[in-house]
């Protein structure tokens, strides 16, 4: 029999015929197979750049509707004294661009000792926790979150993409190197309206 797909989101809050648990791993990516918790193996095929958060609802192909559950995974919970140093703690976890979800005097981000060891000289209390990762999604456009650890030891990086400002940033840069080059390559010589630098 052959594999159902899923290649779209239902509406929200459409009932659900089956059920799937993911962690935030698998929910950052596009395309991906699953176990439903029935033992149904399935596909996921959606647009590129999909983020999939818990209570979603996927489309399958024969019409099923299945709800997207975070799946319980190891995560670093953080406390401070008062809600000022977990503001400040927020910040500088901020500045590293790692996925993070916001609780009530917490912040749960994916284990990372680089980032333990600065928010724990940044005086808060960080403990392990098995639970379902839910991190904030981007303010400024959709956000896609690479997990892939980099060379500093940080666990994710999220990158905002907004569609006008790359294309801006593009063309300017384009033009920049054009009219850069043109400058250093126009050769001087008989005949090219350039003043002689040997003199009259």
């Amino acid at each position: 029999m052959a594999m159902m797909m899923a290649q779209s989101l239902a509406p929200a809050g459409r009932a659900a015929d089956e059920v799937v648990e993911l962690a935030f791993e698998h929910r950052e990516r596009s395309r991906f197979r699953a176990a439903l918790l029935s033992g149904e193996a399935i596909g996921v095929d959606l647009p590129t750049g999909t983020l999939l958060r818990h209570g979603d609802r996927l489309l399958l192909s024969d019409g099923r509707v299945v709800a997207i559950e975070a799946a319980a995974e190891d995560l670093l919970e953080v406390h401070a004294h008062d809600a000022l140093q977990l503001a400040r703690i927020a910040y500088h976890i901020g500045n590293r661009h790692v996925p993070v979800q916001i609780g009530s005097g917490w912040l749960r981000l994916l284990p990372d000792h680089v980032l333990q060891s600065m928010i724990e000289r940044l005086g808060g209390h960080v403990h392990r926790v098995s639970e379902g990762f839910q991190p904030e999604s981007g303010a400024y456009g959709h956000s896609h979150v690479h997990h892939q650890h980099d060379d500093q030891g940080h666990g994710g990086r999220i990158h905002v993409f907004d569609a006008r400002h790359e294309h801006g940033h593009d063309h300017g840069h384009a033009a920049h190197e054009h009219g850069h080059g043109h400058a250093h390559d126009h050769a001087h010589g008989p005949g090219c309206g350039h003043p002689s630098s040997s003199g009259a």
